[in-house]
């Protein structure tokens, strides 16, 4: 069995103390080393292929630079997209990252966070899921680090990382209306949670800023449990049976994808017989025929702040709170092009 390479072993290559190695190795650019003897020290290390021992270094800090990440789903495109660049700058700053999904299942989110405090991560990234706010405050109580991301509480103070998702749900439906349609409908998800009403209230505003006829029966909400049948059955009231509106905005990608589908089983044609506008982009979306209006989330600068925070917060760099907000953009494509002549309803 070939032998594990050690500080001593670099040490002996190099010509300077262990302790030498270990500062460099440990502390990365942040050190008293010159830059040139550092470098030299980096690359004997890297081509013995140094491994630093994991143990070791947790016992020494009392970190396990681990970090635990709970989604809503994270089978999800935007929840996979976001824990892949969670990941990646995880990695950059020597952590490793936990998953789980918490299936919009505050049972599941508490099982969740006590399974990965169990396994002493050092702290959390997490996309509350609706009643689950004592499991927040009970994290704030213990002093755990953690940053909330995607959703957030208002009236509890943390750190987040969200967007402006009520500009972004009144910039989409804007769209709508300036393209000639004056029904449009909403489709969403049944939850308190403050990011599902912020886009909901944009629409809302959107379609009374413009002037329109604004109806109570264009907003439809469903639950996360039995989203297909109520998507569904939604766009049977909207769209198939009573022709309420001539287009539709969902909240969400998944929302969307449910449509789409029912969409195409009624025979009707996007954007001829209905306009679409959703959040967030699907791989899914790429092989449907006619090319989607969505919102567009900063991904890369959401996943890259919580991590960033969340460490600052873990190495007790930062000790108040941190609240980013991030712009989306509107990305228009073919779903939601101008009327030639307005549907009546």
């Amino acid at each position: 069995m070939k032998k594990k390479v050690s500080l001593k072993d670099i040490a002996e290559i190099v010509g300077v103390s262990t302790a030498t190695i270990s500062y460099v190795l440990s502390k990365g650019e942040e050190n008293r080393v010159s830059p040139k003897m550092a470098a030299k020290i980096k690359k004997v290390a890297k081509e013995l292929n140094y491994q630093p021992n994991q143990i070791a270094k947790s016992l020494k800090s009392g970190r396990t630079f681990t970090i635990g990440l709970i989604v809503a789903d994270i089978s999800n495109p935007f929840f996979a997209n976001i824990a892949r660049i969670i990941e990646d700058e995880a990695k950059k700053r020597d952590y490793t990252v936990i998953f789980g999904s918490s299936d919009e299942s505050e049972d599941k989110s508490r099982d969740l966070i006590r399974f990965l405090s169990n396994r002493q991560v050092d702290g959390f990234i997490i996309a509350p899921t609706e009643k689950s706010i004592d499991q927040i405050e009970q994290l704030k109580a213990q002093n755990i680090p953690f940053v909330l991301i995607d959703r957030y509480f208002p009236e509890l103070e943390t750190s987040y990382v969200v967007i402006n998702n009520y500009q972004a749900a009144y910039d989409a439906v804007s769209r709508l209306i300036d393209t000639g349609h004056s029904s449009i409908g909403v489709i969403s998800y049944s939850q308190g949670l403050f990011h599902m009403r912020e886009r909901v209230r944009g629409y809302k505003r959107a379609v009374l800023d413009h002037g329109l006829n604004f109806k109570k029966t264009w907003m439809k909400e469903v639950s996360y449990a039995n989203a297909k049948k109520e998507v569904e059955a939604a766009i049977d009231q909207l769209v198939s049976k009573r022709k309420e509106v001539s287009a539709l905005f969902f909240a969400t990608n998944t929302l969307a994808v449910h449509g789409l589908k029912h969409i195409d089983r009624l025979k009707l044609k996007v954007p001829d017989d209905v306009g679409v506008v959703c959040f967030d982009q699907g791989e899914a979306f790429d092989f449907y025929y006619c090319p989607l209006t969505y919102v567009k989330q900063p991904l890369v600068e959401l996943g890259t702040a919580a991590v960033n925070i969340l460490i600052d917060q873990i190495s007790r760099k930062n000790k108040g709170y941190s609240r980013t907000s991030l712009e989306a953009e509107l990305i228009v494509r073919d779903s939601c092009t101008r009327l030639e002549k307005h549907m009546d309803v």
